[in-house]
Order: C-alpha cells, then sequence, then structure tokens
C-alpha cells in the first residue's frame, strides 16, 4: 500500500494494498481497516455510496464539516476535484485534482470540512466512496463548480449537471 500526501493538507492520494491481475482478470481490496489505520488512516467509515454517471455528468461539489470520504472509481474514469472548505485554514479555497480509473486504481482520501466533485471522462463511470457519517443532504454545503473566485480547471467547460450543482435547489 503506497500513501502519498498532496498539495492540500489531509489530502491523501493511495494505491489499494491488493491490486492483482492474471489470465483470469483482476483482484483488487480496495480496503482492510488494519492495513489503512497502520498506515495512519484512522477513519472509522460507516457508510458506503457509489454513484453511476454517464459521459461529461459533473457531480458536486459538496462536502461537509464532520465527514471524511475515502474515494474511489470502481468502472471507467472521472477527474476529481478537492476543494478545502475549511475558513480557518491558510488552504482555503484552494483546490487540487487527480483523475481516478479502473485502471489506476488510485484512491483519495478527503477530510472533513473539503467539498469534492467529479467530472466523468469515460462513456459512463462508477464512483466509490466510504464515509465516516450517514448521509444528511441538510447538512452539506455545495460550492459551485465554476465559482470564479475558487477557479477550477475542468477538462469540460459544459458539462451535464444537476439543479443543486447550479445553485438553483
Amino acid at each position: 500500500m503506497k500513501v502519498e500526501k498532496t498539495p492540500l493538507d489531509g489530502v491523501l492520494l493511495i494505491e489499494p494494498p491488493t491490486n492483482f491481475e492474471d489470465f483470469r482478470g483482476e483482484y483488487i481490496e480496495i480496503y482492510n481497516e488494519r492495513l489503512y489505520k497502520a498506515a495512519g488512516i484512522s477513519f472509522d467509515f460507516v457508510q458506503d455510496d457509489i454513484s453511476v454517471s454517464s459521459r461529461h455528468v459533473l457531480r458536486g461539489i459538496h462536502g461537509d464539516g464532520t465527514t471524511a470520504k475515502l474515494v474511489s472509481c470502481l468502472l471507467g474514469k472521472f477527474y476529481l476535484v478537492v476543494v478545502n472548505m475549511d475558513p480557518t485554514s491558510s488552504q482555503y479555497k484552494k483546490w487540487t485534482s487527480f483523475t481516478l480509473s479502473d485502471k489506476n486504481r488510485r484512491q483519495v482520501l478527503i477530510p472533513p470540512k473539503f467539498g469534492n466533485g467529479h467530472l466523468v471522462l469515460s462513456e459512463t463511470a462508477i464512483f466509490h466512496y466510504k464515509q465516516t457519517t450517514e448521509y444528511n443532504r441538510s447538512g452539506q454545503f455545495t460550492v459551485l463548480w465554476n465559482d470564479p473566485e475558487i477557479s477550477i480547471w475542468w477538462p469540460n467547460i459544459t458539462p451535464i449537471i444537476s439543479r443543486r450543482d447550479l445553485g438553483l435547489d
């Protein structure tokens, strides 16, 4: 298992502990509590979720003050953006990005007070995340994907976006 720091404090890029391929296919261990805790990732995850989306769909940027997430791509490929939304941080409103896919099998650990959003680059993608709290829509914040103050670069400037992510709900 390989864990790398990223430009944002607390956000980690992870290569899972087992990624095996042979003539039968692939075997990937996407989480092992003992190994993750030994690597310093001590969050207790309580819920797993997936979203399935098609090419050019942009979901997010969402987060809250209490939930940590471990994000991975089960199928396809997406561009993941993580934004620090902690107003007490020196990195407030700073962002970083990653390309996650079913080929590179990388994961991103996103701490509380950070928002995340993703844009699907493949025909279809399955976005998987473990989280440390149960889903609570009313406790979340939403950052506009094209907020001029944050100025995030996206690989598509005309994505398919929900009313919530357009700031309409």
